[in-house]
């Protein structure tokens, strides 16, 4: 997430990241409005606390002196409940906000390529070359459909679109695959994790997946979950709001 400051006083900068990443600026516009007006609420704020802090030190100047301030004492409550409501306010600006900011892009570095989409992406190096066939080649699932390892059909009878059924042979080299990767990361100083599949919300929003995906990822209604797309969310949370020892890192995870 973008710092407000950046996007308040270098905002021609996210503008053209906005452009160069084909994004509208609509997104931006909401946030400098919302942000606005927090600010000047948050302005509006502090010197109504000034000005109730006078009237606090004017209110003992008077009791001491054993004189009358029922209206000044009026006029200091009025004061802490206009102080109240606007703290109220003060804080869904911070949260609307904080949400704009949220699906404000990263800024891109200033070497990428700008381009409409994938068509116009640059190749910076090549290895190899694209092996030639003297038949028309299948792509992978349908080889792996042919050989009765992985059955398509019957995951989505079971669960729906997006799934799929190993069997057999198919089954062992996933799970051989998931071992041959755990076994040589921990053989590398990896700690290997075994983390929740259901994380929260925080969670998902500290590594990037909400607000974006919120439409596209599985999640359990009361209480609220989300089911992990990668091992990624929350081996990167474990050490969320944290504050690590230098002398600690770096720390190695593998899941």
């Amino acid at each position: 997430m973008l710092d407000a400051k950046i996007v308040r006083e270098d905002t021609a900068r996210v503008e053209e990241s906005l452009r160069k990443r084909s994004y509208g600026l609509s997104i931006l516009d909401r946030f400098l409005k919302i942000e606005n007006e927090r600010r000047e609420l948050l302005r509006l704020i502090e010197e109504k606390r000034e000005q109730r802090n006078k009237i606090s030190q004017e209110i003992a100047k008077l009791k001491r002196e054993k004189k009358d301030a029922a209206s000044i004492l009026a006029e200091a409550k009025n004061i802490s409940d206009f102080i109240t409501e606007k703290e109220e306010r003060l804080k869904v600006l911070e949260e609307e906000a904080r949400q704009e900011l949220l699906v404000i892009p990263n800024i891109p570095h200033e070497s990428v390529p700008k381009g409409k989409d994938e068509t116009e992406n640059v190749e910076i190096r090549k290895w190899g070359a694209p092996k030639e066939f003297d038949f028309p080649p299948l792509n992978h699932w349908d080889i792996a459909a042919m050989l009765d390892i992985i059955d398509f059909d019957r995951a989505s009878k079971i669960a729906g679109a997006r799934f799929s059924l190993m069997k057999g042979m198919g089954a062992r080299l996933e799970r051989a695959l998931m071992n041959f990767m755990l076994d040589l990361n921990t053989s590398k100083g990896y700690k290997e994790i075994l983390p929740p599949l259901l994380v929260n919300r925080e969670s998902m929003t500290g590594t990037g997946q909400l607000p974006k995906f919120e439409m596209e990822l599985f999640k359990t209604a009361d209480p609220e979950f989300y089911l992990i797309p990668t091992a990624e969310v929350p081996v990167t949370n474990i050490h969320r709001e944290e504050i690590l020892n230098e002398n600690d890192l770096p720390i190695y995870y593998t899941a």
